[in-house]
């Protein structure tokens, strides 16, 4: 599919949210039957809301008959989301008001009357109207009326034929109240839209969208996060990387410390990403912050998703080591995004990474950490699969991306929950050694895709003025194990009070 698969198609009506045109390549096949199936509480009738409500706002008379909510329900919902309803018609065909001719929806109790009379008064309705977009809620009572499935796909079908002869595009509504393996009412309809809601045991409900069908389009299959808030649906199109090429500039540019540009071989090159990799406190986190600094600097538009700590904490702890950050989240310059894994999606975590990139025009992005992203979402599945297709995507938009994944263990033998490194362009490895009764760190680079980076271990240090990082660690033996031999008179880095860590004797 194209980069613009998401602009609207000439002959193609909009389905009033944004994200369902993306995933059908510019919307709906205007005056044709679609299906609009779920369980209770999926989203539905908000869809459908939204969909006459796009239809108003582009001057297309709208019509909602409802068999199965009150028009003061319906009203209700609209409110909670800020909607006018007046902007269309609603058709109450279930009500206890009686035949009074004051009322203008007709009055129907699917006890007392045959289905051909509820039939009737839909067409009734819609001849009289000429909406240009129907909705009709629901048809597991005109299911119940039918009292047969013969019957009933009989009357579906008289529907479809009499829609096809008006210029109207009709939604229809199903709660999955069929039996299993019913499958009538998908062949019928021109498309199937299926809502489905998924709940975890630890954190709010999963929704996802998924269009089962669809004739005569070409659309992204599969399932689709999707949210179901204030100001209505919002979907999140599942991201596929080879969409989404572009040119840039390849040159290395600074992490802003010398010698861990020495360390990477020139530096961070564009479209590739960095992990970072070492155990909790070593130093990861200020790297990174290190080199976004760097970036900022430059001029670059940034953004930081952070999984395991809180704004405040980054930014405190980032100016105490001399990488202040304030002056360029004042400017808007750097985005900082906390976020909560157990109340977001990949797809709407996806969804936002591409919105800073494509809108916001970011061009360096760090996650920190995968391990939070990856195990806190544990009912999610295939997410080092998503991930992929993200640091692909990333690197095809020309993005610095930086990831950071910590390990368990201090000293000796070293864990991951998970391993990444083959998504990785560039691994930096951090780890702690002891040396004379003190916790060293060193740093090395092992691994690099575009530069020819250094084999050695260098020794690293946080100062008040941010990264240090000092000659290679040539006398010593058996630093990445955490317990080295020294054999030498490697410097060493001063430490923060001042004073200088003499090699033994």
């Amino acid at each position: 599919m194209p980069d613009n698969i998401s602009a609207p198609q000439r002959g193609r009506i909009q389905s009033g949210i944004e994200g369902i045109d993306d995933i059908l390549g510019g919307g709906l096949t205007p005056h044709r039957m679609y299906l609009v199936e779920g369980a209770p509480g999926a989203g539905k009738t908000t869809l459908a809301l939204q969909f006459l409500l796009k239809g108003a706002e582009v001057g297309e008379p709208g019509l909602y008959i409802t068999l199965s909510e009150t028009r003061d329900e319906l009203v209700a919902v609209a409110e909670s989301h800020g909607w006018d309803t007046g902007r269309f018609t609603i058709i109450e065909l279930l009500s206890d008001e009686g035949l009074d001719p004051a009322y203008e929806q007709t009055v129907l109790h699917p006890a007392e009357v045959e289905l051909g009379e509820t039939v009737r008064d839909v067409i009734a309705k819609v001849d009289e109207l000429k909406p240009a977009r129907l909705v009709f809620d629901s048809l597991s009572e005109l299911r119940m009326l039918s009292q047969n499935s013969l019957r009933y796909r009989r009357q579906i079908l008289a529907l479809k034929r009499y829609f096809a002869t008006r210029a109207c595009t009709v939604m229809l509504l199903d709660d999955n109240t069929s039996e299993t393996g019913d499958l009538q009412l998908h062949s019928i309809a021109h498309g199937v839209i299926s809502l489905d809601n998924l709940v975890h045991d630890y954190g709010g409900e999963r929704r996802r969208i998924r269009i089962a069908k669809m004739r005569g389009i070409r659309f992204r299959e599969g399932f689709h996060d999707m949210t179901l808030k204030t100001g209505g649906i919002e979907v999140y199109p599942r991201l596929v990387a080879a969409e989404h090429h572009a040119e840039f500039p390849s040159d290395s540019l600074s992490t802003g410390t010398r010698e861990l540009d020495a360390l990477m071989g020139g530096g961070l090159v564009p479209g590739t990403n960095t992990l970072i990799v070492g155990p909790s406190g070593v130093g990861k986190t200020t790297t990174v912050a290190s080199c976004l600094l760097a970036a900022l600097n430059r001029g670059q538009p940034c953004v930081y998703y952070l999984f395991d700590e809180t704004l405040m904490t980054l930014v405190r702890r980032s100016t105490s080591l001399g990488i202040d950050l304030r002056p360029h989240l004042d400017s808007g310059l750097l985005t900082l995004r906390q976020i909560d894994p157990a109340e977001i999606s990949p797809g709407e975590f996806t969804s936002d990474v591409r919105k800073s990139v494509e809108q916001d025009g970011a061009r360096f992005v760090a996650i920190d950490s995968l391990n939070a992203y990856l195990q806190a979402m544990p009912g999610e599945r295939y997410l080092l699969l998503q991930m992929h297709e993200l640091l692909t995507y990333l690197n095809q938009r020309g993005v610095i991306t930086m990831l950071v994944l910590g390990q368990h263990g201090i000293i000796g033998e070293i864990q991951s929950d998970i391993d990444i490194s083959y998504l990785s362009d560039v691994v930096l490895l951090f780890r702690y050694f002891e040396r004379q009764g003190e916790v060293l760190t060193a740093v090395t680079a092992v691994k690099s895709r575009t530069n020819g980076h250094e084999r050695s271990i260098r020794q690293f240090r946080l100062g008040s003025k941010g990264l240090n990082v000092g000659e290679a660690l040539r006398d010593f033996e058996g630093v990445l194990s955490g317990l080295p031999t020294y054999r030498g008179d490697t410097a060493m880095l001063a430490s923060p009070e001042g004073e200088p860590a003499s090699p033994r004797e």
